[in-house]
C-alpha cells in the first residue's frame, strides 16, 4: 500500500466519521441549532390587483412552498472552487436529509487508464442496453424487463467473445448503468403520461466517448472503502488519493467518480443524516428581484451588482476559441487546447458558483422566510438577452435559496411569474401601463414615486406574505382607493354586469354606474 503524502499548509487530512458529528455548511461556518418552526402546507397564491375594470383575481398554484418540516429538495453536484474544498449538495429523501460531498481526486497514470477502461465499459453497457430495447420496439416485441436486461447485456455477455472483457470490472458499476438507463426510460414514460410535471422529458439516447463529462457509481455491494490514511480504496482501480477538507459525517452509502471537460477527477460521496440544522429564528423576511444590470434587489433596498463573470473572461475564451479552431482536427494539439479552453469555462462556472454559494448562504441566515419571482429562465434563454441570462445564473441561485432553506429550517416560496410585481404601486396598489426596460424608476398617480426594482422587491414580498400567512384561503387584496378623476367617469357603452360590490350598483343598459347612499355609512368610492 502506498504510504500517503504529508499534509501541507492549509491542508486537511481526512478523519473517520464520529457518531455525533454533525452536518457541516457548504460555505460557512456550522451555524447553531434550534427548534424546528412549525410546517406549513402549500396553498393556493390569490393575489387582487386593482384593475381599472375592477378587481381581478390572479389564482397561482404555488406548490413549492418550502418548510423545514416538509420539502424536497435536489440539486447537483457542486465542484469545488478550490483544489482543497469540498462542495455540498442536500436533498431529503423520506425522513431522513441526504447530503452529497465533493471533493479532488488524484489518480496516478496507471490508475487513470483503469479509470478511463472502466468509463468505456460502462457506457458499452449502457449502449447494448438501450440499443437491445430500440430493436424490440421496432420488432414489435414487448418491453424488455429490467431483470431480462441485466441478464442479457451483463451475465450472458460475459460469456461471449465480444463483451469477455466485461469481467475485468466491478460489475456493481455494469449494474448501476443499467439503473441509470431504467430510471431515464421512467421518467420519459412518466413525462409522456403526464405524470411527471414540469418540461417535457426526451427518450434515453446513447452515449458516446468524446463526452465531456465521464461518471461511474460504486455502492456498498462494491465494498469501496475510506482507509485510514485518507485514500479511497476502489475494487479493481486501487487506493485514490483524494484531497479532504473536511470530515464526512457519516458512512457514505455511495461514491461516483467523474472526470469533467478539464480534466479533473471527482469523487462524490452520498451520506445520510437523521435531521438537518436548524438556524435560530429571526424576525426579518426579504423579497428577491432578479436581474441583470443588479443581479439581486431585496426589499430593503439593498441593491447587488452583477458580477457578470462571463463577460469579464469574454476576451480570454475568445482567443483559446481561436487558438482551438486554428488547431488540426484530430491532432494532439487540437487535444491540448480543447483542455485548455475547458478549463477557462471552469474557471468562471466555479467562480460564479462560488459566489452564489456565499451570497445565498448570507440571505438565508439573515432572515427567516424569503420570496424570490419564478422567472421563465428557458423562456429568457431564447432572447436577445441569452448571453446575459445564462451569465447571471438564476436558477442555480434559486435552487440554492430552496434547498438551503429546508435545510436551515426557512421558508421559501416562489411568487408566480405573471405576478406585476414591476407595474403594480407598493403604496396604493395600482397596476400601471408596461414599461421598457430602459425605465428605470416612474411615478404613480398616487403621487409616489418608484424606483423600478426596489418596488418590484416590495411587491414580492408582499406576494409571499399574502401566500403564507392565508391559511384559509381567503380573497387577499390591497386596501380600496379612490379613482383618478380622468376615470371617474361613466361609459355608456362599456360592458358591465349586474352584480353590486360594496355598496356600488351597477345598472347594465343604463346611463352609466352610480353609486348608492348606505343608510349605515357615507358613500364608498370606486377602487381602481
Amino acid at each position: 500500500m502506498a504510504a500517503a503524502r504529508p499534509a501541507r499548509a492549509g491542508q486537511f487530512r481526512y478523519a473517520p466519521p464520529r457518531a455525533s458529528a454533525r452536518e457541516v455548511p457548504a460555505v460557512s461556518a456550522p451555524p447553531p441549532s434550534s427548534t424546528s418552526s412549525a410546517s406549513k402546507s402549500a396553498h393556493t397564491l390569490r393575489i387582487s390587483c386593482s384593475l381599472r375594470d375592477g378587481w381581478r383575481s390572479v389564482n397561482t398554484p404555488c406548490p413549492n412552498l418550502v418548510t423545514r418540516a416538509r420539502s424536497t429538495c435536489i440539486a447537483k453536484p457542486r465542484m469545488p472552487v478550490r483544489k482543497s474544498s469540498a462542495s455540498v449538495t442536500s436533498y431529503r429523501y423520506g425522513g431522513d436529509v441526504l447530503l452529497r460531498y465533493n471533493f479532488r481526486v488524484y489518480p496516478t497514470p496507471g490508475q487513470q487508464v483503469a479509470l478511463a477502461k472502466v468509463f468505456g465499459y460502462v457506457r458499452v453497457v449502457f449502449n447494448d442496453g438501450l440499443r437491445l430495447r430500440e430493436q424490440a420496439r421496432e420488432q414489435g416485441l414487448a418491453y424488455v424487463s429490467d431483470g431480462e436486461l441485466s441478464r442479457q447485456v451483463i451475465t450472458v455477455a460475459k460469456k461471449t467473445e465480444a463483451r469477455f472483457w466485461l469481467g475485468e470490472v466491478s460489475s456493481v458499476v455494469l449494474q448501476q448503468a443499467l439503473a441509470d438507463l431504467n430510471t431515464a426510460y421512467r421518467n420519459f414514460f412518466a413525462s409522456i403520461s403526464g405524470k411527471r410535471k414540469g418540461r417535457k422529458v426526451a427518450p434515453p439516447r446513447f452515449r458516446s466517448r468524446k463526452d465531456n463529462r465521464q461518471a461511474i457509481r460504486f455502492t456498498r455491494n462494491s465494498r469501496f472503502k475510506v482507509l485510514d490514511n485518507g485514500r479511497l480504496r476502489l475494487p479493481k482501480i486501487g487506493d485514490l488519493e483524494v484531497r479532504w477538507s473536511r470530515a464526512l459525517p457519516s458512512d457514505p452509502s455511495s461514491v461516483a467518480i467523474i472526470k469533467d471537460a478539464a480534466g479533473r477527477y471527482f469523487a462524490s460521496f452520498v451520506v445520510q443524516t437523521a435531521e438537518g440544522e436548524t438556524l435560530p429564528p429571526v424576525e426579518s423576511e426579504v423579497g428577491i428581484d432578479l436581474g441583470l444590470t443588479h443581479f439581486a434587489v431585496l426589499s430593503d433596498g439593498t441593491k447587488i451588482a452583477a458580477p457578470k463573470f462571463l463577460r469579464r473572461a469574454a476576451r480570454k475564451l475568445k482567443r483559446l476559441q481561436q487558438d482551438l479552431s486554428r488547431k488540426q482536427k484530430g491532432s494532439a494539439n487540437r487535444k491540448k487546447a480543447a483542455v485548455r479552453l475547458a478549463r477557462a469555462h471552469t474557471r468562471v462556472g466555479d467562480t460564479r458558483r462560488d459566489w452564489q454559494h456565499k451570497l445565498s448562504t448570507a440571505i438565508i441566515r439573515e432572515n427567516q422566510a424569503v420570496y424570490v419571482e419564478d422567472l421563465a429562465v428557458a423562456g429568457l434563454g431564447r432572447t436577445r438577452l441569452a448571453k446575459s441570462v445564462r451569465d447571471a445564473g438564476w436558477a442555480s441561485f434559486t435552487a440554492m435559496l430552496k434547498y438551503k432553506a429546508a435545510r436551515y429550517g426557512r421558508t421559501f416560496a416562489p411568487v408566480d411569474r405573471f405576478f406585476p410585481s414591476t407595474r403594480l404601486c407598493s403604496d396604493c396598489g395600482r397596476i400601471n401601463d408596461k414599461m421598457t426596460l430602459n425605465v428605470r424608476a416612474w411615478d404613480c398617480p398616487c403621487g409616489a414615486a418608484h424606483d423600478r426594482d426596489v418596488n418590484a422587491a416590495i411587491n414580492v414580498l408582499a406576494a409571499g406574505r399574502a401566500e403564507s400567512r392565508n391559511d384559509r384561503g381567503a380573497h387577499v387584496r390591497p386596501a380600496p382607493v379612490s379613482a383618478a378623476r380622468r376615470e371617474a367617469v361613466t361609459h355608456p357603452h362599456a360592458a358591465s354586469s349586474t352584480r353590486s360590490m360594496e355598496g356600488i350598483s351597477v345598472v347594465q343598459g343604463g346611463e352609466g354606474v352610480n353609486a348608492t347612499t348606505s343608510s349605515s355609512g357615507p358613500t364608498p368610492t370606486s377602487s381602481q
